[in-house]
């Protein structure tokens, strides 16, 4: 636990605002719980603090005996003592990286910010890329974010709120030109937002259902999403215009946001049908709000007389459907004020979309309208200076249209199988269809893709799953025609482990209408099937699986009507559990540069979609480095990226925050797709001896984890119970259960209570266990191993992040701490032997990483996220050691205790805030 800090003088105002906050939170627990709550919390913080400066064993004994001996009121508020300091230390710096940017923004304008949309394009003016080049390169990019319900953010929406409140007070508070009045007005209101915090109960009392985590989602776009969206456009349309001004610039709609909230049933029987219907009127009613409220604010701005400007004939014919559209009441009454006449009818018309014939049939209706009177302010309005307005909101419609966000429909493969094996034995094509090999599959259901006549019997009873199954697709049907083909483009399909597994979804497409063979011979098809590759087996498949495909002459009619384009979705949680995190990172690397070169041969277009956590054992991290940290030349073919809940309220909670976040990744992107980053052009040259190199590690790495995780016969029980996994699930985070067929069995838990449970109890294992191992073992085989090690990290941005992110794992992991949880073992003989072997691959690891960074410390590179875990720590040891001590009493218990899990479930949600991870 000894650790060494340099302080860095850039985070000094960060630093005086968690001062400020923490003591605010300290005169309210003196208000709360008198002295005695203050005068415990601190000691207990003084006590934790001083262990991480310098470790000692009679300071930590004490310790232990303060926090065992608390009585159990007390214990509670020191509990919530702790855990609302983590929420006030996220607003604070959720805050103070709006400040930073900010900072960069009052600097000379020759200082630009890394990683910013300007000095992106700063960058393709001085290495002098042709116009012609860039235009063709926007042309190509494609940036597509999906927002996950899962995992949920542990955080309740009223924390957030009050941490996003607590965020904009201290953003006033850095105003310079603030009287002393108007700061000792904005420290009240700071102050009781904190107290408000304190006073406010932060744990669920239910289970969210899916339509609670589908208004969650729909949050964000309300609060940020709908306007961030077009101002990065807006953004690199003026940064362009800026530095290359003799061009016409076109920005086509790169930056897209999808969604899997109300989509994705795979293992949540809470999805159905019905759900998915009710979240796609959910977005449209979100969206045509928010069309309604700018539509309304041009009407108010846009005041232009036909005394004044001349106006286009188009507007005046779109104004002459006043008496078709509005009753005289909402006519507006001026008839010379034209512009607010025709906003009059707009507004009017997009009230009524879904319920009269006088509403747009389509957003595409909406946008004509808009360009008429775009077209007509060029008539009258100053041409150097836009009206920036209504190009906002033109857009907008673009992005976002009648649906807000493209709802993605994902499930799992075996679901698809029993629905078509029930199907096929009603029609008496054959009795047992799951249990067929490959082949006869693949003949079966090619024959049916090119027969035009329905498979299904009309009157034929089901199994209610099948039934479900049916509905689902004629669901989406109804849903293109209702809300347009953009509302649902793509089905997903977990655990892909064969061909048959898509064909078997474009049959039920085609018995829905979705997809069509007519009897002229010609197709139809309106969905894209989409693979999910997520163990390391099924990763090793993934290029034969999609050769298969693609050599189908049925399958490349599909591909065909789609453009030729293909999605490939990529796992980054089961890769990892089955496999370890560094094995999993290299198949899934493998896997993209394998598949992309095969679907070149088929002149085939991809789209990978990586289903990144926002953990690190589930292939988290910064939005940018994901995206560069994939083979450079899969960039070109269009990047789309989960955003799961757990960091959508770092990354999308506050505007400012939420247009950084997507400015690196629009600036990174632009970069990588010109070859002008250093890291994707580095990316184009693997050398052979670094695939070789890697091949060895990961193979070394894998047999490791494999070894500990599938080979030790007690391994089961010791996650089990050295960590919470079984009071995790009393936590309501979210509405999908914990395990694919609620079963015991290692096979069927999700990775993301796998990684959950191990990032509680400090070990993180998920996140780095076996690569210390593989690495190792490569690089002591000689000082030519450890050399081209550090080429690697040095060269090979892949291998550069894959590294970063194990250091990552390992500064969050606390091993001492982790010690403690070996007590709720049963058996201690199991707990010692697994845990020494743990400590072990986790000290080789951190001497390997430190040979390859040359660092002497971990994270030496990053100082802010270094300062920032030193900063937390000591607040979370004193949670993980209560939260020891309560599980222990809690399954010690013959007796269920609500209280005791009440407090077993704060620590959980307080250990979460600190570490800003959940799953």
């Amino acid at each position: 636990m000894t650790t060494e800090l340099k302080v860095n003088d850039s985070s000094l105002p960060l630093r005086q605002d968690v001062k400020l906050l923490g003591k605010m939170l300290g005169e309210i627990l003196v208000d709360h719980g008198g002295s005695a709550l203050f005068d415990k919390v601190e000691k207990i913080r003084l006590m934790c603090k001083t262990l991480r400066a310098h470790f000692d064993q009679a300071i930590y004994d004490a310790l232990k005996e303060e926090i065992t001996s608390l009585s159990a009121p007390m214990r509670k508020q020191v509990i919530r003592a702790f855990s609302m300091y983590f929420h006030l230390i996220n607003a604070a710096e959720l805050n103070h990286r709006i400040r930073r940017r900010r900072q960069y923004q009052l600097e000379d304008e020759t200082i630009l910010q890394p990683n910013s949309i300007e000095s992106a394009i700063l960058s393709l003016k001085e290495n002098n890329i042709e116009e012609n080049v860039i235009q063709n390169t926007l042309n190509t990019l494609s940036l597509e974010l999906v927002i996950t319900a899962h995992p949920t953010e542990a955080t309740k929406r009223s924390i957030l709120e009050i941490q996003q409140r607590i965020a904009d007070i201290l953003k006033s508070l850095d105003h310079p030109l603030l009287t002393s009045r108007e700061r000792k007005k904005l420290e009240e209101s700071l102050f009781n937002e904190v107290s408000i915090l304190w006073q406010t109960d932060e744990l669920r009392q239910n289970k969210p259902t899916v339509l609670d985590e589908v208004r969650n989602g729909l949050y964000y776009f309300d609060q940020t999403l709908f306007d961030v969206l077009p101002e990065i456009h807006q953004e690199v349309a003026e940064c362009l215009e800026k530095n290359f001004t003799q061009t016409q610039w076109e920005v086509p709609n790169f930056l897209r946001f999808g969604s899997w909230i109300g989509g994705d049933r795979d293992g949540n029987p809470n999805v159905t049908h019905d759900v998915t219907w009710e979240t796609l009127i959910r977005q449209r009613r979100l969206v045509l709000k928010k069309y309604k409220t700018v539509l309304v604010d041009l009407m108010k701005r846009y005041s232009h007389s036909t005394s004044r400007v001349e106006v286009s004939n188009d507007l005046l014919k779109l104004i002459e459907q006043e008496d078709t559209y509005l009753t005289d009441d909402k006519k507006w009454p001026n008839k010379g004020e034209v512009y607010r006449r025709a906003f009059a009818i707009m507004i009017e018309r997009v009230k009524q979309v879904g319920k009269t014939d006088l509403g747009y049939k389509s957003a595409e209706e909406l946008l004509e309208d808009l360009f008429v009177v775009k077209t007509s302010l060029r008539k009258h309005h100053p041409a150097a200076h836009e009206l920036k307005i209504i190009q906002k909101l033109i857009r907008q419609v673009q992005l976002f249209g009648f649906h807000l966000a493209t709802l993605d429909i994902r499930n799992h493969s075996g679901e698809h199988e029993a629905a078509i094996t029930e199907i096929l034995r009603k029609v008496s094509i054959t009795e047992n269809y799951a249990a067929l090999q490959e082949e006869e599959k693949l003949k079966i259901l090619q024959n049916i893709l090119k027969d035009p006549r329905p498979l299904l019997l009309l009157n034929e009873d089901y199994s209610d799953e099948t039934q479900e199954m049916i509905k689902v697709f004629h669901m989406i049907k109804k849903a293109h025609e209702e809300f347009g083909k953009r509302s649902i483009t793509v089905y997903l399909v977990s655990m892909t482990k064969s061909p048959s597994d898509l064909l078997e979804v474009l049959v039920l497409a085609k018995e829905a209408g979705i997809y069509r063979l007519h009897a002229d011979g010609t197709f139809e098809s309106h969905l894209n099937v989409a693979p999910l590759l997520e163990t390391i087996d099924d990763l090793t498949a993934g290029p034969k699986i999609m050769e298969t495909l693609f050599e189908m002459a049925i399958y490349r009619n599909h591909l065909e009507i789609l453009g030729d384009q293909q999605e490939i979705m990529l796992g980054y949680s089961d890769g990892s559990k089955d496999g370890g995190t560094l094995t999993a990172n290299w198949k899934l690397y493998k896997a993209q540069i394998e598949i992309h070169e095969m679907a070149k041969r088929y002149q085939i277009g991809l789209k990978f979609f990586h289903g990144r956590g926002g953990s690190l054992g589930r292939g988290g991290g910064p939005l940018n480095k994901s995206i560069l940290s994939q083979p450079a030349e899969t960039i070109g073919d269009g990047v789309k990226i989960t955003e799961q809940g757990e960091v959508l309220s770092s990354r999308y909670l506050l505007e400012d925050i939420a247009y950084r976040s997507l400015e690196q990744a629009t600036s990174t992107l632009l970069l990588a797709a010109t070859h002008l980053s250093k890291e994707a052009d580095q990316g184009y040259h693997r050398e052979p001896v670094w695939v070789e190199a890697i091949e060895e590690i990961s193979s070394l790495s894998l047999t490791k984890y494999q070894s500990l995780v599938f080979g030790d016969p007690d391994f089961l029980t010791y996650f089990t119970e050295a960590t919470p996994l079984k009071e995790i699930g009393d936590l309501n985070i979210g509405s999908r259960p914990m395990s694919r067929k609620n079963q015991g069995r290692f096979e069927d838990l999700r990775a993301i209570p796998w990684v959950f449970a191990w990032t509680q109890s400090r070990q993180l294992l998920p996140a780095w266990y076996a690569a210390g191992t593989g690495l190792a073992g490569f690089g002591e085989k000689g000082e030519s191993n450890l050399r081209l090690l550090q080429q690697m990290y040095e060269k090979w941005p892949f291998f550069h992040s894959t590294i970063d992110n194990l250091q990552m794992a390992l500064m969050k992991a606390d091993i001492t701490t982790a010690r403690e949880y070996l007590t709720l073992v049963e058996d201690q003989k199991i707990a010692e032997r697994i845990f020494t072997n743990i400590l072990e691959e986790f000290d080789k690891t951190k001497e390997i990483l430190l040979k390859i960074t040359g660092d002497k410390e971990l994270l030496d590179h990053t100082p802010n996220i270094k300062e920032s875990v030193y900063r937390r720590n000591p607040y979370v040891d004193p949670l993980n050691f209560l939260q020891v001590e309560l599980i222990k009493e809690l399954r010690n218990q013959e007796a269920p205790n609500e209280d005791l899990l009440i407090e077993v479930l704060l620590t959980i949600s307080g250990i979460s805030a600190g570490l800003r991870n959940t799953g």
